[in-house]
């Protein structure tokens, strides 16, 4: 079996190898506004839910070249608000296109056409036609230990919104088939759902 040492690669390798083998990995589509209203709308893909009780999820934004936050990181951090979205199918292409590199201020939001409505605990709004979107408030801001250019976003969800046709009927919920949700791979590879099985938890 190979193996990579972290120690003796550099740090695009290591991206290179983390993002080959934490697969699929959720994005969370970012919408956050600065203090002036003006939106930023970015995904990102090391992503997660770390706790139900409180219901809290985590986001790194990795930081520019030159060591500056990017705008969702500087605008989470300066309102502590933020709204995430799952991104579907249908709005992969889209989704791609919010990665782009716009200058601060420069709404991906106004660039893609999408619709938003208003949050209901939150400022920043949210995206329309999103399958899921999560308002959040910010609980901590963590630059990544050594230095390294990462700022992990810890945030507690306020309000789930789930489009009506993924809603389970059985408990509150989304049936992740309807919810169609794409992932990240590595490099430029994205996925969707293939076949899904259960097992049984051991009791």
């Amino acid at each position: 079996m190979a193996r990579f040492d972290p120690a003796t690669l550099s740090p695009r390798e290591v991206y290179g190898v983390l993002i080959d083998v934490i697969v699929p990995r959720p994005i969370a589509w970012t919408l956050t506004v600065d203090r002036d209203g003006r939106q930023n709308l970015a995904p990102f893909s090391f992503f997660n839910g770390i706790s139900a009780r409180p219901p809290l999820v985590s986001i790194a934004v990795g930081r520019r070249p030159d060591g500056r936050r990017k705008d969702t990181a500087e605008n989470a951090i300066a309102t502590e608000e933020l709204v995430v979205h799952l991104v579907d199918g249908a709005r992969a292409e889209a989704m791609n296109a919010t990665s782009a590199d716009l200058p601060p201020g420069e709404s991906e939001v106004a660039l893609t056409g999408l619709a938003t409505v208003p949050s209901e605990r939150v400022a920043p709004p949210r995206l329309a036609e999103a399958p899921v979107a999560m308002e959040c408030r910010l609980v901590d801001a963590i630059a990544s230990p050594g230095g390294a250019p990462t700022d992990l976003l810890i945030a507690r969800v306020l309000l789930f919104h789930v489009a009506d046709a993924a809603v389970r009927a059985e408990r509150p919920g989304a049936r992740v088939e309807a919810l169609d949700p794409i992932g990240r791979l590595g490099g430029d590879g994205y996925c969707r759902l293939g076949r899904l099985f259960g097992m049984e938890r051991p009791s």
